[in-house]
């Protein structure tokens, strides 16, 4: 039994109205932000429902600005004009009397142009009264663990400049782990607009038969460096790494960067390696909170060279440089590593003798300019001998360059790619996730 979403008719003419009413009100410039959604949560542990409920929930945030100061302000969005309206409008009378005070900001980046997008992805889900009858008995007699989370998510643009901007997704993501009796894991992620039976099913399946062999005696692996198969979900804990100051603006102009030897010259990565923006390939929205409207595709590192940084609007103004619509964290939003030659059946065979590692956490830079990174292995990893999996390991920590997993050592990646939802919930559902392959590295330094 399936849900179709409705797209937020209501929540974007309301928005409009929010956005005609601060205009009314002030001849200063502004910017007015909406982000919210309408989603079904429900917590399995042990193989049953222990919590689910409906959220519906927003943010408006107003940003005013004057003779070169500007201040912020939050507040929630009920959804209704009779609430929304005066809570708005009082945000506004107090950063009017605030503003004055502040401090100027010297790149303060105030609306200009003229832009309008609309963007719409509807989805059909599960109804919200059938998830647990739908999900549960494919992981019949299993330790199934996880949250399912699905809905509506929207977000809304204006300023005083005129530029709209609207988008919205439906969409879920199944983020689940299965147990054996001895507290050690199976992880699986399943994501998308539609709702997919047989993927759920076949990602089960796979975990299932990944069991067996995670009940074998852990193979005690020494530190030191292996031969290593990155999973695209473990590929796509590091290349969170390059949003923490590696391919942003302000990070390569404050010398904060990991990839500063990059864009110097004297230092590259492989090849075989390219990253760019894709915002075909995840429902994420290309507008930013300066109203830009991102190019679809936008290369980053192309063939082992950094040939494009992230550039917000205020860090085109402080270092003089051409925006290209970046967010202001010059974050990447929309990632993807372009795919290899290495085939699916060939990954054993081609790592031959070492680990096989399916996911990484609690990543962190070890020596940032240097681009090293520590952090654990983690869920279902095993021992690799003769190109057969033969025994799981315990968890390690790694310490490791990027400019070798991705340069020196890199030997390829694989044909295929895995798009990894972003599953985070923190405050609200994350929207996107990253596109990527699988990687083979000739040898990954091990510590612990």
């Amino acid at each position: 039994m399936t849900a179709v979403l409705s797209d937020s008719v209501g929540q974007e003419a309301l928005f409009d109205q929010l956005a005609d009413a601060i205009a009314s009100a002030t001849a200063a410039a502004f910017t007015l932000t909406l982000s919210g959604e309408d989603s079904q949560f429900t917590r399995f542990n042990r193989g049953r429902v222990r919590q689910t409920g409906q959220v519906s929930d927003g943010q408006l945030i107003l940003t005013l600005m004057q003779e070169g100061r500007t201040a912020t302000a939050a507040v929630p969005f009920v959804g209704e004009l009779a609430t929304d309206r005066p809570r708005l409008l009082a945000a506004l009378d107090q950063l009017l009397q605030l503003v004055p005070k502040l401090p100027v900001d010297p790149y303060i980046v105030v609306p200009e142009g003229g832009a309008h997008s609309r963007t719409v992805h509807r989805g059909e889900l599960l109804a919200p009264a059938a998830v647990a009858d739908t999900l549960l008995p494919g992981v019949a007699g299993l330790d199934f663990t996880g949250i399912y989370a699905g809905g509506l998510s929207y977000r809304g643009y204006a300023d005083s400049a005129g530029q709209r901007h609207w988008f919205e997704t439906t969409s879920y993501s199944l983020d689940f782990s299965i147990f054996d009796g001895c507290d050690r894991a199976i992880k699986g992620t399943v994501a998308d607009s539609q709702w997919q039976p047989q993927a759920y099913l076949d990602k089960i399946e796979q975990a299932r038969q990944q069991l067996p062999i995670l009940a074998l005696s852990p193979k005690q692996v020494g530190r030191g460096q292996y031969r290593t198969y990155l999973a695209p979900a473990a590929v796509a804990e590091l290349l969170d790494m390059f949003s923490w100051g590696g391919v942003s603006e302000t990070a390569l102009q404050n010398g904060n960067s990991p990839f500063c030897h990059l864009r110097q010259g004297s230092r590259r990565l492989s090849p075989r390696f390219t990253l760019r923006e894709n915002f075909d390939q995840v429902s994420v929205p290309r507008f930013n909170l300066y109203g830009e409207v991102a190019p679809s595709q936008l290369p980053v590192i192309d063939q082992g060279q950094l040939v494009n940084s992230l550039v917000s609007a205020r860090s085109a103004r402080k270092y003089q440089r051409p925006s290209n619509c970046a967010n202001p964290q010059e974050s990447l939003r929309a990632p993807e590593i372009l795919p290899g030659q290495l085939e699916r059946g060939q990954i054993l065979p081609q790592l031959d003798r070492g680990l096989y590692v399916s996911n990484l956490h609690y990543l962190n830079w070890s020596d940032q300019p240097q681009g090293r990174v520590t952090g654990m292995t983690r869920y279902a990893c095993f021992w690799v001998e003769n190109g057969e999996i033969v025994a799981p390991i315990s968890n390690l920590r790694f310490d490791e360059s990027l400019y070798r997993c991705f340069g020196d050592a890199l030997v390829d990646l694989t044909r295929f790619q895995e798009t990894i939802p972003n599953v985070g919930t923190y405050g609200q559902r994350s929207l996107g996730g990253s596109r990527v392959p699988g990687l083979l590295t000739e040898s990954f330094t091990y510590t612990l």
